[in-house]
């Protein structure tokens, strides 16, 4: 639907093919209105929002075929977030896709603390359109200072695409990350991540928590320190920084869930300083990956290591010297 490509219609008008005789209300608005998310329509029935033959139904009622659908689109707000005209390293962008480099430091919604400045702000003055799209396009998120790759949707039918890929665990999320401690192969993570029972503004792998899954390979080995390529098959909060944590590894400069610095035995005072100075955790999205909405083709983009990253990875070559060479992953 061309309408939905640009701005959020007022209304649609729709006949129910009596093809679709017995199927729920829900499923079959999703199959005529695919540009819209199956959870966004449920929420209009909820609303009152459609009208089948003129009356409010519920998303569970069964259709009989025939009826005359009316459905009134509201735009969802940004959380009354404002545009504001801040920097984006834009990658990539068509008319359906932005993908932005989000340095460190930057948050990504506006939440308690951060009302502003954030890159939904950023996003709205760069495209005030996306002020029709749920949470300004942005459908997946990095923490404020993990650096590195975000896509975001620039429509409805974009934004729908990519959540779908989200959940069918299609959409593909590679990041390098340093941790302490010496790992000497790759592996899988699987454990459920829940708020910390004790720590209440801090996640955890907890019983009963949502089910997450980090896959893990090493790259470089270091006399203190590993760097490893991550990929994320789920994203909960913190997923990466948690599941480190979890098995003893955790990520330098994480001062949430890392603890104090360990800097290797013997090393000097710029590395020294380097790790007990470094301000953020070690964690950057490096890899994209996703299938364009409009025309499936298979998307990929990739991006080099940040400076501050750098120069902390070459101060620990340095530190290994010639022993560096027989310490890399594969």
């Amino acid at each position: 639907m061309k309408d939905a490509d640009r701005t959020v219609p007022a209304e649609h008008c729709l006949r129910i093919d009596p093809a679709l005789t017995g199927r729920r209300l829900d499923q079959v608005l999703a199959g005529l209105l695919p540009e819209y998310s199956r959870s966004r329509l449920q929420r209009l029935l909820d609303q009152g929002l459609v009208l089948v033959d003129g009356r409010t139904r519920r998303r569970r009622d069964k259709v009989r075929g025939g009826e005359e659908i009316r459905l009134k689109l509201v735009p969802e707000p940004c959380n009354l977030c404002v545009a504001q005209p801040i920097a984006l390293d834009i990658l990539f962008e068509d008319d359906q896709l932005l993908v932005v480099n989000k340095p460190a430091g930057l948050v990504v919604h506006p939440a308690a603390g951060n009302r502003d400045g954030t890159l939904q702000n950023a996003l709205l003055h760069h495209l005030p359109q996306l002020d029709s799209v749920p949470r300004a396009g942005i459908v997946h998120r990095l923490d404020k200072d993990t650096s590195g790759l975000l896509v975001v949707a620039k429509t409805l039918l974009a934004h729908k695409s990519l959540v779908d890929q989200l959940q069918r665990r299609s959409l593909y999320r590679e990041y390098r990350a340093l941790v302490q401690g010496i790992l000497v192969a790759g592996g899988t993570i699987d454990a459920p991540i829940g708020r910390d029972p004790l720590h209440r503004t801090r996640m955890a792998v907890v019983s009963g928590g949502r089910p997450a899954v980090t896959h893990y390979r090493v790259r470089e080995r270091f006399d203190a320190h590993t760097l490893l390529a991550v990929r994320l098959q789920t994203g909960r909060t913190h997923q990466i920084r948690v599941h480190m944590v979890h098995i003893r590894h955790p990520l330098a400069g994480d001062r949430t869930y890392g603890g104090r610095p360990r800097p290797p035995q013997g090393a000097g005072v710029r590395l020294t300083e380097a790790l007990q100075g470094f301000p953020r955790q070690a964690l950057h999205a490096t890899a994209l990956g996703c299938d364009h909405p409009l025309t499936g083709t298979a998307m990929h983009w990739e991006i080099p290591l940040p400076g501050d990253m750098h120069v902390l990875l070459n101060l620990l070559r340095e530190h290994d010297g010639p022993k560096r060479l027989s310490k890399k992953g594969p």
